[in-house]
């Protein structure tokens, strides 16, 4: 029946991966509230007035604290595969884990100095 044999069952995935964000977005449409009043339409600030429009320019500070996050969260992304097969890679890997953990203390050290973990 198929031209490729052996991709039934991909496409079978490719089809249930389809269909599940579809099923479940007209499920939740079905299942909504229906009431749009103009108050329920307002954003939620802990029971408050909203005070303000939304675009507002925020301080450098917060998107340098999120940056160096962002920085230290990859580098766990790219340490855990290098610690699971540490046994197998060798003396070289270890080097060069050194040398890439080297650079990332180097820009602690930089954005510290720089005053970008302070919050205040």
């Amino acid at each position: 029946m198929f031209v490729l044999s052996g991709y039934e069952y991909l496409l079978g995935f490719l089809l249930a991966c389809s269909l599940v964000p579809l099923l479940a977005l007209t499920a939740s449409k079905l299942l909504r509230p229906s009431t749009g009043s103009p108050e329920r339409r307002t954003t939620y600030e802990s029971g408050m007035e909203p005070i303000g429009g939304a675009w507002i320019q925020f301080n450098i500070r917060y998107y340098m604290f999120a940056l160096v996050f962002v920085v230290f969260d990859v580098e766990t992304v790219f340490l855990y595969p290098w610690a699971v097969a540490f046994n197998r890679l060798g003396l070289l890997a270890f080097v060069e884990a050194l040398i890439f953990i080297a650079i990332l203390v180097i820009a602690l050290v930089y954005a510290w100095r720089k005053g970008a973990l302070e919050w205040s």
